[in-house]
């Protein structure tokens, strides 16, 4: 496996790249985000970590480079930022999750993990169709009044775990649980931040809703009539 890495901090880029290759993984390492876009089209990597703040093209902007080339490959995000909006810049130019600085390299290395089997599932379900909603399990891709809607692997997993509730309530604590494959105490805003994001690619354009929230418990997925 081979990881593209873009961390300007010259010990943390170190630390990461030796945690990584003490596993066996291949990561390859640039500190700068213009660097980091060549390397990407260059060469074929299994997934992306990319620092928001960097010298030249900052990691959102590598990020939906990327993602113009590749609509699969896993990006995952570092950031010592928390506020929401720089969350949903980084959802919204594709990025699949998000860590905060600092961070224990085994939570960064459960997040790759959990990214990477999203990314090889080892069951393919039924396609599911909401109303005029089509989400195919067979090419992962989502069709909305037969127009395809482009999700990351990450919003194409939460919109599979809604659609699987048939109309029932998903709570923030089982969604947080699907959508990772390992205990994590999930900030208050990140279940709010992939909503967001999803409603805008799947609700946005359409005059029928049916991504819906029941306030203290959660969120359904049904066509409002």
């Amino acid at each position: 496996m081979k990881i593209l890495l873009l961390e300007d901090d010259a010990t943390l880029s170190v630390e990461i790249e030796k945690y990584f290759n003490s596993k066996n993984i291949n990561c390859h390492c640039v500190h700068d985000g213009d660097t980091a876009e060549k390397n990407y089209k260059k060469d074929l990597y299994d997934l992306v970590i990319l620092d928001i703040n960097v010298p030249g093209k900052k990691g959102v902007e590598v990020c939906e480079a990327i993602r113009t080339i590749d609509q699969n490959i896993p990006i995952l995000m570092l950031t010592a930022f928390g506020e929401i909006t720089d969350k949903l810049s980084a959802f919204n130019k594709g990025a699949d999750d998000y860590l905060i600085k600092p961070f224990h390299f085994e939570e960064l290395n459960a997040r790759v993990n959990a990214l990477l089997k999203r990314k090889h599932p080892e069951t393919v379900e039924a396609d599911i169709v909401v109303a005029d909603l089509v989400i195919s399990n067979t090419e992962m891709k989502v069709f909305r009044a037969n127009k395809e809607v482009i999700l990351t692997p990450k919003e194409f997993k939460l919109l599979s775990i809604l659609a699987i509730a048939n109309g029932r309530i998903v709570s923030k604590n089982t969604i947080s649980e699907k959508l990772w494959d390992y205990q994590i105490i999930t900030n208050q805003n990140t279940i709010e931040v992939y909503i967001n994001s999803l409603r805008k690619k799947i609700d946005k354009n359409s005059e029928v809703k049916l991504i819906h929230t029941k306030v203290g418990y959660g969120y359904f997925l049904k066509a409002d009539k």
